[in-house]
């Protein structure tokens, strides 16, 4: 055997050997009277220690959450920005517009021009199947989602909720433009779905807006998945669909 062999050997076992000595030593401290109370204090630290942990992990788990729900908002608030600068760059020509020589100062003195007078508007015409409105579900309100039981909910947040309504709704507005749309107007694969929609029809759900399972497919990004269909249930309990059943397919009603 090597000499350094022989040296890590006896060095491993004087460790064992002082370990022992210590625990020799520590075994009946808890009995001294001196050291019984300081041993006590260190394990009603611990315990205090043991707690501010447990709420120290469930603050971070609540900022984690707050900051995911804070991240959603602003992806929200950027898409309302988006559609609001749309609106901006697309004002409707129809609409009046406001001129420099129509404002002045409140503090002036200067009289503002008489109005011109305006043409009265020719008589509209009948709206045609494209004007028509499309029925759209409402958003969840906080209340609403407050009072949502916790077990149907799990871990979607309020803007999870409102985003798959806003999904829905596009679908609904995409599937009744094409219903509404001129059949002349139509090529092969908007007529194909325009059959599929009426055959889908029955008297349950004559004269109200609803859409399939195939609607979101083809016209969301949506998956129809098991969180899906857990959405689906907080929407039937806030009352913002309904489904009627038959032939095979599960219709969701706008309500």
């Amino acid at each position: 055997m090597a000499s350094s062999d022989l040296e890590q050997l006896c060095s491993h076992i004087n460790e064992k050997i002082g370990n022992i000595k210590k625990t020799l030593s520590l075994r009946h401290c808890g009995q001294e009277p001196t050291l019984k109370t300081v041993l006590n204090n260190i394990g009603d630290e611990i315990i205090v220690v043991n707690e501010l942990l447990n709420k120290l992990e469930l603050e971070i788990h609540y900022q984690e959450q707050t900051n995911n729900s804070l991240k959603e908002l602003c992806d929200s608030l950027e898409e309302d920005y988006k559609d609001v600068e749309h609106l901006k760059e697309n004002i409707p020509s129809h609409l009046p517009q406001i001129t420099e020589t129509q404002s002045f100062d409140k503090g002036s003195n200067l009289v503002p021009e008489e109005p011109a007078k305006v043409e009265e508007p020719a008589p509209t015409k009948k709206p045609s199947k494209e004007q028509r409105s499309i029925k759209e579900m409402p958003f969840i309100t906080c209340d609403e989602f407050n009072g949502i039981p916790a077990y149907m909910k799990s871990r979607l947040t309020y803007y999870q909720v409102n985003d798959v309504i806003k999904e829905i709704n596009k679908a609904v507005i995409s599937k009744y433009k094409i219903l509404h749309q001129s059949k002349k107007s139509m090529n092969s694969v908007t007529r194909n779905l325009y059959h599929r929609f009426i055959d889908e029809e029955t008297k349950d759900t004559k004269g109200h807006y609803f859409i399939v399972e195939a609607d979101i497919k083809e016209f969301t990004t949506l998956r129809v998945d098991k969180k899906f269909h857990m959405l689906l249930n907080i929407l039937r309990h806030c009352r913002r669909l309904s489904e009627v059943r038959g032939g095979g397919l599960t219709r969701y009603v706008i309500t």
